[in-house]
């Protein structure tokens, strides 16, 4: 197992054990539920995510400010119809929309205002980092 797969994992488990709170972050994660665009396998990234009214979420492929997308950000935009686990619901089926544009920027700077880490994540590439927006369905 890599070490990011362990770290994850560490994450998952003391989420699901705390309602949601993660010592390090918070209320602030979401679990996405994904399936893999390459390999039909499902995984769970947990991912900091902003409350967007009270039926949609915010989260950015950031990816600590690598030049490449993280693999969710790609599994999503292959299957948008996704499941979340959040900090007050074990399983919320949302749909994932890429931002674009004027609509991303102005999601961006909610995170970049929310945490300085997103700004120096910017700061570290040259890509522009997405912004998905999960909004419920049904």
């Amino acid at each position: 197992m890599s070490d990011h797969a362990s770290f994850n994992d560490t994450i998952i488990e003391e989420f699901r054990a705390n309602g949601g709170t993660v010592s390090r972050f918070g209320r602030s994660l979401v679990l996405v539920h994904h399936v893999g665009a390459k390999s039909g396998i499902e995984r769970i990234a947990p991912v900091m995510a902003i409350r967007d009214g009270d039926d949609a979420w915010l989260i950015a492929a950031s990816k600590a400010g690598a030049d490449d997308h993280p693999a969710w950000y790609h599994n999503l935009l292959a299957n948008s119809d996704v499941t979340i686990e959040t900090a007050d619901e074990p399983a919320v089926d949302v749909h994932v929309t890429d931002l674009q544009g004027e609509d991303r920027d102005v999601a961006w700077a909610r995170f970049t205002s929310m945490s300085p880490g997103f700004a120096s994540y910017e700061k570290r590439t040259s890509r522009v980092i997405p912004v998905l927006r999960l909004a419920r369905r049904g």
